[in-house]
């Protein structure tokens, strides 16, 4: 598991090394909630994807993003807003031994 460092703005993009992939994340605030869109190498893999606490947002094998992704409020159970992006709300990065899938 490793949590990967955000800042309080309502639209952000960052490149980060998950699994070995060259993954690039947009976070962004809508009125409906906050949303991420992940790619890998560039190369979309997901989009639009609301972000919920505790709930994984890749979700899905055949996507072929190893691992998964998920927000967790440090201080209780609501979903995340971009005002408390990396102190209240953490984004997670889960590897295959966090998901119980094992290494293959």
């Amino acid at each position: 598991m490793l949590n990967i460092p955000l800042q309080p703005f309502p639209a952000q993009t960052l490149t980060v090394n998950l699994g070995s992939q060259n993954t690039q994340l947009y976070i962004y605030q809508k009125s409906s909630g906050l949303y991420i869109d992940v790619s890998v190498n560039n190369s979309l893999i997901i989009g639009g994807v609301i972000c919920e606490n505790l709930n994984r947002i890749v979700r899905s094998q055949y996507l072929g993003f190893i691992g998964d992704l998920a927000f967790a409020d440090a201080f209780g159970t609501s979903n995340p807003v971009y005002t408390g992006l990396g102190t209240q709300y953490l984004l997670i990065y889960l590897e295959l031994a966090d998901l119980g899938l094992g290494l293959g």
